[in-house]
This record gives structure tokens, C-alpha cells and sequence, in this order.
């Protein structure tokens, strides 16, 4: 480690960020993707509908209704719910779901569900049903358990890797003590200058959110990370971990009794909330009733904004009508704290324009880890350029470089395959969520083995251009196999199904660019810059 305290943290960058890069950056890309898992997962099952449900115009009627159906099919449930249709990204209709009286022994009793018309009341069959998909969430649970390894393993391993990016980001604002000046210096074509100038650029745009993601995320998985206090409380078994989230959430305390149709009419009890929320601002009805507690209907407002994280609720005595107090939140401060974090860490307080910069600043993230690794293999070539060492050709250079490419060029590219394997796999196939996550590690391990087979400069721009032809042909291919494409999404004014598509070619324009940056300024690997006769140090009187 060099002497001085700015030295250090500079060799403690450069390491922390190299040892866990490859792992970030796969992270941050299958991260990036999870801001638009419910708009990626519609995308990748097109036999769903693509109408949004129809709002009722009358929902006490439509209430009516489904209480009519869940007096018949559940007349001494624990609970009811009615979901009225309203704009969600999970698409909600109108639906009952009940759960049944828990049998002795058992905490919980069965529950069902149904989908009504809310015009009659009638039960609506079930629609076809959708190819079997991983999805936009197989994606986002891949930048927290990895794969192919134990769910314990991955989030202790992506839990070490997010420690080590937290200190590479501080120690990087330590070290870049002009940081915003360097944020506005961009020296292209200057090799290891410009990678630095890149580096630092997209480091600082998005510094608060790279700082926010890191913590946050830590945050998630904070008894995994440190269960010293809670195992020391509770116990470190099963029992102990199952105590502390009853002690935390206040479990047990309630026994549910039968519920019944609530005398008091609903249709005043919609009016108030929807005087408060606006119209079409009631998601669900919930009847439900604890012992102790007379019999209540809790009205539940659509999440989103600021207070997805705790939705606002009105709560009424289903015998009266009269409002009854907020129920106080199970946890207090502390969940409330842990919630907003998490909530903050997932985006789910944004709306589609705010997905959207979270989609952008995950993008950025990528930049930084990317132009990060490729900084550290730019320097050292040449190192060993300048040291005279251009014939012998390091291994861990040659290795490093071989994984950046596989990484920053390959696990784009797979993730194209994934959405290939979508399309051109049999719907009918077993399994076939899991071989759509094998078709993307297939992919991804081909480009390792082409990066370690191809001279690197090569290997760089062949991939970039692969990358490029994968994600434009992604609308193709969805043409080709569905009638879900652009042709017919734009003019239906579908901006989920065409909006995909357009970011499709979005990045496949963004891997043009980086094929043909790469092929303008990368000189072939081990060749020198030529010095001209006339700037070489003079030996001995004559030219070197």
C-alpha cells in the first residue's frame, strides 16, 4: 500500500472495485431491470389481455355484488376482500378472495379467489393460460440471489460486494478531491486519460443515488448481515428468528372470528373515501374481524406516490358505519424507517417518469463499474508498454481483460438471448422458465469463451456489434412469432408492449455506438503508440 493517506485510499479503490466489479455490474444490470419487472414480465407473456380492465361507474353496486357472490361461496370465512378495477401496473380487475377459519392446530385457513363481472356479478372464466416465463422478476431476483447457488450463499456474496462498492465509492470521493471540476473534463482520445475523465463523469452524476442503492440495499438484508443482536434476544434457530418477527409485527395477539355480510350499506362508505381520494381512488374493500374488536370494513386508497409504502386506509364499524381510529402500525419507528428505505431502494413511491430516472441512474451505475474495470487494465498495459514487456503478455492482464469484455459486452448480450428464448422456445416446454435463465447463462459463458479466444481488440468490437443485432432483433422476433408488435401496439396506444420494443432499439443503438467508438480508438493489443523521430530522448548525443 503507498504511503499517504490520499495513496491509500486510492490502492483501496482500485482494489475493492476490481475484486467485486464483475459481480456489481451484474448486479446493477439485472437491478436495473427489475424498475420495469411488471412492464417486462407483460411483455414476455402476450396471450394476456391487452385492455385495462373498465373502471365501474357505480362500485357500492358493483361492492354489492361481490358480497352477494362471497355470502355463497364463503358464508363463515375469517376474512373477505373485494378488489375494484383500478389503474395498476399489475393490471387489477374485479375480483373476491376470502381466506376460510383456520382448522385446529393452524394458523392460517384456506383461501380462494374469483374474478366477477362487475356489470352482473357472474363469475368470469378463466382466460387462457399464459406461456410459462421468469419474467421481468427473474431478472430482478437475480441482482440479490445470483443463481445456480444457495439463496443463503448468493445474498451474503452480493451483501460482501455492496459492502466493498459503499467503500469504493467513498474512498473515490476521497481520492478525486476536484471532483466536480473533473466532472465537467472530458479528454477524448487520450487512452488512460479518457477512461478517467468517463469514470469520474458518470461517477459524479449519479453520486447521491450510487450512495442511496448501496445503503439501502445493505439495509435489505440487515439480519443476515448482522443477527448478533437479534440471535442474542430471540435465539439464532428458527424459533428464535420466528419469535422475533412476532414480537416485531405483533403476530399472534389477534384471533380472527367469522365475519359476516356488514349491516351498515356501503355506498356511504365509499362516498367519504372517495371525497378524500378522489373518484376511482378506492383499490379494495377488506371485512374482516378480531376478537375483541367489533366486526370492520377497511377501505384501502390505490397505492402510489409518496405513501406507497403505507397506503392510506379508512377504517368503519361494519354494524354502524361510523369511522374507527388508524390501527397503530405494527413496529413503530424503526419499520417505518426500514420500510422508506426499502421502498426508496425499489422505487415504488415513483411513477412512470420517475422509473424511468431510476432506469437512467442504473445505466449510469453500469458506466461506473464498467469504465472503472476497463481503467484498471488500460493502466496496467501500459505499465507493461512502458516498461518494454509489449512481447510478454501478463496473464492477469490478459485475464482481467477477457472478463471485462465477457462482462461488459457479453451480459447485455445474454440478456437479449434471454428475451430470445422467450420467443423461440416451446410454449409448451417443461420447465421452460428455468431454460429461458439457462439460455441466458449459456449465452453469457459463450462470450467468456470468445473473449479468451479472440485478440482482445477483436473480441470488443465483434461482441458490441453481436450485442447491437441482439436487441434489434428482439421487435423482429416478436413479430415474427406474436401479433403483439409494433405494427399493432403503437396504434392501440399499448406504450407498454411498444414501449419495450422501442427500448430495444434504444440499446441496440446505444451498442452501435460503442462498437464503433471502440473500433475508431482501440489500437490492437501489445502494439505500441509510435513517438516520432524527432520527440525521442537523445542517448549519448544521438537519437534513442
Amino acid at each position: 500500500m503507498k504511503n499517504g493517506f490520499r495513496q491509500s485510499m486510492a490502492w483501496l479503490h482500485t482494489w475493492t472495485g476490481l475484486v467485486a466489479g464483475w459481480v456489481l455490474f451484474f448486479v446493477f444490470v439485472t437491478g436495473t431491470a427489475g424498475y420495469f419487472q411488471h412492464e417486462i414480465t407483460r411483455w414476455m407473456q402476450p396471450e394476456r389481455p391487452s385492455t385495462e380492465a373498465p373502471a365501474v361507474d357505480d362500485p357500492a353496486t358493483a361492492a354489492g355484488r361481490a358480497l352477494d357472490r362471497l355470502e355463497r361461496v364463503a358464508p363463515a370465512a375469517a376474512s373477505w376482500r373485494i378488489t375494484l378495477p383500478h389503474e395498476a401496473r399489475t393490471r387489477q380487475g374485479f375480483a373476491i378472495r376470502w381466506q376460510d377459519m383456520p382448522r385446529d392446530g393452524h394458523e392460517r385457513g384456506a383461501g380462494g379467489s374469483e374474478r366477477l363481472d362487475p356489470a352482473t356479478g357472474a363469475v368470469l372464466p378463466h382466460d387462457a393460460e399464459p406461456r410459462t416465463t421468469a419474467g421481468g422478476y427473474g431478472l430482478y431476483r437475480m441482482h440479490y440471489a445470483l443463481h445456480y447457488m444457495p439463496y443463503d450463499w448468493a445474498i451474503r456474496i452480493v451483501g460482501v460486494c455492496t459492502m466493498l462498492l459503499l467503500l469504493a465509492i467513498v474512498t473515490g470521493v476521497v481520492v478525486h478531491k476536484k471532483i466536480f471540476k473533473d466532472f465537467f473534463t472530458f479528454r477524448p482520445g487520450k487512452g488512460h486519460r479518457s477512461w478517467l475523465d468517463a469514470h469520474n463523469a458518470v461517477s459524479v452524476m449519479a453520486l447521491p443515488f450510487f450512495l442511496m442503492i448501496t445503503y439501502s440495499g445493505l439495509v435489505f438484508f440487515l439480519f443476515v448481515y448482522m443477527p448478533a443482536g437479534r440471535d442474542l434476544l430471540y435465539g439464532a434457530d428458527q424459533a428464535g428468528r420466528n419469535a422475533y418477527q412476532d414480537a416485531l409485527y405483533e403476530r399472534g395477539e389477534h384471533r380472527h372470528l367469522p365475519i359476516g355480510r356488514p349491516a351498515a350499506p356501503l355506498a356511504p362508505l365509499l362516498a367519504q373515501a372517495e371525497s378524500a381520494w378522489g373518484k376511482g381512488g378506492v383499490a379494495s374493500i377488506a371485512i374482516e374481524r378480531h376478537d375483541g374488536e367489533p366486526s370492520t370494513v377497511v377501505l384501502s386508497r390505490v397505492p402510489g406516490g409518496v405513501d406507497f409504502w403505507n397506503v392510506p386506509k379508512l377504517r368503519f364499524d361494519a354494524d354502524t358505519g361510523q369511522p374507527l381510529p388508524d390501527e397503530p402500525r405494527a413496529g413503530g419507528a424503526a419499520v417505518a424507517t426500514h420500510s422508506v428505505l426499502l421502498h426508496l431502494h425499489e422505487g415504488m413511491f415513483v411513477d412512470i417518469w420517475g422509473r424511468w430516472l431510476y432506469f437512467v441512474a442504473g445505466l449510469l451505475g453500469c458506466a461506473m463499474i464498467g469504465t472503472g474495470l476497463v481503467l484498471w487494465t488500460v493502466k496496467r498495459r501500459r505499465h507493461h508498454l512502458s516498461a518494454g514487456l509489449e512481447g510478454r503478455e501478463h496473464f492477469g492482464v490478459r485475464l482481467v481483460e477477457a472478463l471485462n469484455v465477457a462482462t461488459l459486452a457479453g451480459l447485455p448480450l445474454a440478456v437479449a438471448a434471454y428475451f430470445w428464448a422467450n420467443r423461440l422456445l416451446p410454449v409448451e416446454l417443461a420447465d421452460r422458465a428455468a431454460w429461458e435463465l439457462h439460455g441466458l447463462f449459456a449465452a453469457w459463458l459463450g462470450s467468456l469463451f470468445y473473449a479468451l479466444a479472440r485478440p482482445l481488440r477483436r473480441a470488443w468490437v465483434e461482441l458490441s456489434w453481436a450485442a447491437c443485432a441482439a436487441y434489434v432483433l428482439v421487435p423482429v422476433i416478436n413479430a415474427l412469432t406474436t401479433d403483439r408488435h409494433l405494427g399493432t401496439t403503437i396504434p392501440q396506444g399499448d406504450w407498454v408492449l411498444a414501449g419495450f420494443d422501442l427500448t430495444m432499439c434504444g440499446l441496440a443503438a446505444l451498442f452501435a455506438l460503442m462498437a464503433v467508438k471502440i473500433e475508431r480508438g482501440l489500437r490492437p493489443a501489445g502494439v505500441p503508440v509510435p513517438v516520432p523521430p524527432a520527440d525521442r530522448p537523445a542517448v549519448d548525443g544521438r537519437s534513442a
